[in-house]
Formats: structure tokens, C-alpha cells, sequence
């Protein structure tokens, strides 16, 4: 079955660094697309990142741009999230999610787009 499991998180200062990993199994990575999304506590989850895995092509969230890096080891069935130029508001659970058939693109902001999710790992930034 499909899992995704993610691992990274932690409490870093603002203005620091954290990789997000994300282990995949049980579906053809290469022909997916994997997103990020975050979820704070009172609000609403919001996407963050997605990466097609067929040809690496990647977009972001205005929020992030700039900060955030998604990339993929296909060797590896792993997605990452690098994050820099952390903000207390960056904090929140983040999860990743893979669109398995990897054609979602319009709609990739939305969570339903998704067909699987990981458990979700928490980064605090503090200020």
C-alpha cells in the first residue's frame, strides 16, 4: 500500500534552516507528483511546494518563493523540502502528499488533488 513518510522537523530559530525528508513506497514515484503542504494550528492547510517527478518541474507557494526548495533522489523514492530563511509564521505541521497519476496541475493548490498524505511533521520557528 502506499506510504509516505515524513521526518525533518524540529524547533529552529528565525532565519535558520531545516530539510524536510519525504520516504515514498507503494506507487510508481517517478510518474507522480509530490506536494508540500503546511497546516498552523486555527488555520486552514495550505500548500507549500510540488514537484513532477517525471521531468522535476517544480512550483511554489508566494509565501515561500525564494525560502523554499523542493527536490527529489528518484534512486531514493524521497522528496525534500529545503527551507531557509525561516519565519515564525512558517510554523506549522507540514505534510507531504503525492498526486499519483502526476496530471493534477491546475488544481494543485488544493489538498483534494491528492490522492495519499503523510502523518505530518512539526516545524516551530521561534522568533
Amino acid at each position: 500500500q502506499v506510504q509516505l513518510v515524513e521526518s525533518g522537523g524540529g524547533l529552529v530559530q528565525a532565519g535558520g534552516s531545516l530539510r524536510l525528508s519525504c520516504a515514498a513506497s507503494g506507487f510508481t514515484f517517478s510518474s507522480s507528483a509530490m506536494g508540500w503542504f503546511r497546516q498552523a494550528p486555527g488555520k486552514e492547510r495550505e500548500y507549500v511546494a510540488r514537484i513532477r517527478l517525471r521531468n522535476s518541474y517544480t512550483d511554489y507557494a508566494d509565501a515561500v518563493k525564494g525560502r523554499f526548495t523542493i527536490s527529489s533522489d528518484n534512486a531514493k523514492n524521497t522528496v525534500y523540502l529545503h527551507m531557509g530563511g525561516l519565519k515564525p509564521e512558517d510554523t506549522a505541521v507540514y505534510y507531504c502528499a503525492v498526486d499519483v497519476r502526476g496530471n493534477n496541475w491546475n488544481s494543485r493548490y488544493s489538498a483534494s488533488s491528492y490522492d495519499y498524505w503523510g502523518q505530518g511533521t512539526q516545524v516551530t520557528v521561534s522568533s
